[in-house]
């Protein structure tokens, strides 16, 4: 073969070869993002709107049901998810695999851009995102001051810190989380307005019209030119205290000192962030989507060491939560997996070939396949992950065969007395056929696996890319640099003594045995082919016995305690219960105990929301080594202690590495003509939920009092997409839903029961 021949007679060149291979292979490495798993979720454009003041039923009616109407021609739409709430719109929309997100997000401003129209003018301008599984925070840090209050920390933190964090290569974001802004608060008295005839709508026409900065024009000399600014007034509460609101016939000026109380205070006091009961402002680190996560978070711990140095006396900058430490203790471990892999491949090869030279030519292989691999995942632009990793460590005993077929072949005819060169030459002709077509056979088993579509394509793509570029390149590693290193290094075999020797005579024995049970089974079929049937039998057995899951429970030293209480509970409501959740988790902390921080926050979501009957508690547990309990038996502890809180409801649950939404890992939908006849049926979905208690640790759900999800199909025309939408009523119901007919949501072409039985909607044609 020309490319072995070649390399026989330049041996120069076939090194050269394999060194380029390795150099490509290392800044390959170095350049590829580092993940925990591969990238696999779906497109999704989010469409966020804020209407303050508006009741739930107001939202769906006004933004949710307007928005939804103007995106429903939006091309390759799988999913949408609409939640109305109180003061706030979200509608989610998943997109096919194949579909562009960048595409779909344009398509999603344009329609959004359409409809804004129809939109009431009070509300912010609706927000259309990309939700990306890397928007996901990597490292929380906290600020905390026994000098400082809330609103100085975060204007600190606003000021001096978020700057500094931004600016590191590789964040992409810097979230508050607990943060509470200053603003000028302005408390009305309703009765002085009235005795003034007068009302809130001219208290904000003054502020709007006197609390301006305008553009004053420019003064212009014969040498000189000067920019005007006319500097505003009110900058403290004293100076808002005499805005004038109105004048009255009699000449007198109404101030709005006069009419209410102004003070500076929280943009909203309602953010409640502690940790281990203290309180503190945290600062969520989001890196870039290319980014390497260990990399970002060693730089964010580096410069955080540095603004500790500069803080403000009181105050102190730590770390609450770091994602990266299960990654890097994973990746580390399957590092630690990879050189184990290789130490033993070139154990067996040394038992097997008896010679140390002879080794060395396989050995050779194995680090040139494994580390030019990641050339082809930089090539396709992916990632370094827990599965591409254990590609390599998978290969390892691939790569090594090609190798070895030429090494055994050339051994063999230097062993009947060729010289070296002659025997690479012609051993590495015969055989090459041979490599050729067994490295066919193994990519042609992998490498249909990146073509598999849905997620499970998406999912191992990765690995099937990373196996079939090692295996390729050990052919090719098979016909340069191991003829070369045979033409070199093989000697004909001699008697050999000690422990080659005996290793020899046990191989020998159990080739002996082999070659003996084999010409007594040839001899009776029907023997072996029960024997065979039975092999199959116990392999259906154990198919169907085994447990069956997406992953494998994982260790990841965190846990999250969702808390949920009565729908429209108050912020000070859900504060007080959350105490009571942190008091109790509280007592798994200190020596002996495998809880080492807890972190709560209230409402359960980040950013502005009006939930405020949700709360969030993460548990971060010690290191691995610090502790004899899993994180699976601290949960079910922390169940335990949770599970008695009066008022509220408290579930832990374990986040695992391929849910990305944290969410239970099944839930239902129930789905009916009207919200009245859900309120009606979901009292005995709750009932029968709740009865297989062996099975279920955890039973939530969605508000309480009711709340409803409802799921239309709508017709062909819109590509049959499933709609979900959930409905958070207004505290005022007492029904927990707004006694309103146009509440209900009204699709085209879809066929209801006139008579409200609670038949399904019929599919469309």
């Amino acid at each position: 073969m020309l490319l072995s021949d070649v390399s026989v007679k330049r041996p120069v060149f076939a090194t050269v070869l394999s060194l380029i291979l390795l150099v490509l292979g290392v800044i390959a490495f170095t350049r590829l993002p580092l993940r925990e798993l591969p990238n696999i979720d779906p497109p999704i454009v989010s469409i966020d709107t804020t209407y303050t003041g508006a009741s739930a039923g107001v939202v769906e009616t006004r933004v949710t049901q307007v928005l939804e109407d103007s995106v429903a021609g939006i091309e390759g739409v799988e999913n949408v998810q609409s939640s109305s709430r109180n003061g706030r719109s979200s509608i989610t929309m998943e997109f096919t695999l194949d579909r562009d997100i960048e595409g779909a997000a344009n398509d999603v401003r344009d329609a959004v851009a359409r409809a804004s129209d129809r939109l009431p003018e009070e509300i912010d301008p609706p927000q259309v995102a990309k939700v990306e599984g890397d928007a996901d925070v990597i490292v929380w840090l906290n600020l905390s001051s026994s000098n400082l209050d809330e609103l100085a920390l975060t204007d600190y933190a606003d000021r001096y810190v978020v700057d500094r964090l931004s600016s590191i290569d590789g964040v992409a974001q810097v979230n508050f989380g607990g943060g509470q802004r200053y603003a000028m608060r302005i408390w009305i008295d309703r009765k002085a307005l009235a005795a003034r005839n007068l009302t809130a709508n001219d208290v904000e026409a003054a502020l709007r019209r006197e609390n301006v900065e305008a553009p004053a024009g420019r003064i212009e000399s014969d040498t000189r030119d000067f920019t005007l600014r006319v500097s505003r007034d009110y900058r403290t509460a004293e100076d808002f205290g005499q805005l004038a609101i109105t004048k009255s016939e009699d000449g007198h000026v109404t101030r709005l000192a006069e009419v209410a109380k102004v003070e500076r205070a929280a943009e909203d006091r309602r953010a409640y962030f502690r940790g281990n009961g203290r309180p503190m402002v945290g600062l969520g680190i989001v890196k870039t989507s290319t980014a390497n996560s260990l990399d970002v978070a060693e730089r964010v711990k580096a410069e955080m060491a540095r603004i500790q140095q500069s803080l403000p006396e009181g105050t102190t900058m730590g770390v609450s939560y770091d994602s990266t430490i299960f990654i890097d203790a994973a990746v580390h471990q399957v590092y630690k997996t990879l050189g184990e892999a290789v130490l033993l491949v070139l154990i067996v090869i040394f038992l097997f070939l008896g010679s140390v030279r002879a080794a060395l030519i396989p050995a050779v292989t194995v680090p040139v396949c494994v580390i030019a691999a990641f050339l082809g995942l930089y090539v396709f632009g992916f990632s370094i992950n827990l599965l591409t990793l254990l590609a390599l460590v998978l290969s390892i005993g691939l790569v090594v065969d090609d190798a070895i077929v030429v090494l055994e072949n050339c051994q063999r005819r230097v062993d009947l007395g060729e010289p070296p060169l002659i025997a690479a030459y012609r051993g590495t002709r015969q055989v090459a056929f041979a490599v050729i077509a067994t490295t066919a056979v193994l990519i042609a088993v992998f490498l249909p696996i990146a073509f598999m579509e849905g997620n499970n394509g998406r999912l191992f793509r990765e690995l099937a890319v990373a196996v079939a570029g090692a295996v390729a390149l050990s052919a090719f590693v098979a016909l340069t640099l191991t003829p070369m290193m045979c033409s070199r290094l093989l000697r004909a075999h001699k008697p050999e003594k000690g422990f080659v020797a005996w290793t020899e005579r046990q191989l020998t024995r159990l080739s002996n045995g082999y070659r003996g049970a084999l010409s007594r089974s040839v001899g009776h079929p029907v023997l072996v082919g029960v024997a065979l049937l039975g092999a199959v039998v116990a392999i259906g057995v154990l198919f169907v016995s085994v447990p069956k899951e997406l992953a494998p429970p994982e260790d990841r030293g965190v846990f999250f305690a969702q808390v949920q209480g009565p729908e429209g509970a108050g912020y000070d409501y859900t504060v007080q219960q959350m105490q009571e959740v942190e008091k109790r988790l509280m007592t798994l902390t200190g020596d002996g105990n495998p809880i080492n921080r807890v972190n709560s926050r209230v409402p359960g979501g980040w950013g502005r929301s009006e939930e405020m009957h949700t709360g969030q508690a993460t548990v971060l547990l010690k290191s691995w080594g610090e502790r004899d309990k899993s994180t699976a038996q601290v949960v079910d502890e922390a169940r335990a202690l949770l599970a008695g809180i009066p008022g509220v409801r408290a579930i832990p649950q374990i986040r695992q590495g391929l849910v990305r939404s944290g969410g239970q890992p099944l839930q239902i939908v129930l789905g009916g003509p009207s919200y009245d006849e859900l309120v009606e049926w979901r009292p005995h979905a709750q009932a029968h939920g709740a009865e297989p208690a062996a099975v279920l640790a955890g039973f939530r759900l969605q508000g309480n009092p009711p709340a409803a999800t409802r799921q239309h199909r709508p017709l062909a025309c819109r590509r049959h997409r499933r709609v979900r939408r959930r409905h958070r009523p207004h505290a005022g119901n007492h029904d927990g839903f707004a006694p309103r007919d146009d509440l209900r949501r009204r699709w085209r072409g879809i066929r209801r029961d006139p008579a409200g039985a609670g038949k399904r909607p019929a599919q469309p044609d």
